[in-house]
């Protein structure tokens, strides 16, 4: 299982008119401590970054799966509630789970979402999908040779 934390990247960003602005931008990374994933943030960002860059914050998020979809250059913020039983009670329990989905916009954000969940066993409804932030999301490479 992966821990996400969100860094918060700031840096001089060189914009569409040749300009240059100051940006706090942020960013997911795959790491096993806050110390790690600011050096993994540092590691991933470093050869795109010219002038000042710092590290303005590094925070865990919930976030419990990532459907990715490499077509996409959004991020989007799926919130799913997943209805169990009880089984002392009988009652109904409704359980939040987040899911970061990547898509290029919303509609094929809840494609993806449906695609991802196709053949759960379990009762669920999507309570939102909001466009996020996120600039990228860095998963950790198992191996030298995985991309």
């Amino acid at each position: 299982m992966s821990n996400w934390f969100e860094c918060k990247a700031y840096y001089d960003k060189t914009q569409e008119n040749g300009a240059i602005k100051k940006v706090n931008e942020p960013y997911l990374v795959d790491a096993l401590s806050f110390t790690e994933a600011e050096a993994r943030i540092i590691q991933e960002l470093t050869p795109y970054i010219s002038g000042d860059f710092s590290v303005a914050a590094v925070k865990r998020t919930k976030i419990s799966e990532i459907f990715w979809d490499e077509t996409g250059d959004k991020w989007y913020l799926a919130k799913l509630a997943f209805t169990t039983i009880d089984e002392k009670s009988g009652a109904e329990k409704k359980t939040i789970s987040q899911i970061l989905v990547q898509a290029k916009d919303f509609c094929t954000a809840v494609d993806n979402v449906l695609s991802g969940m196709k053949g759960t066993a379990s009762d669920y409804d999507i309570v939102s999908i909001n466009e996020t932030p996120i600039m990228d999301v860095f998963k950790v490479k198992l191996d030298k040779f995985e991309d």
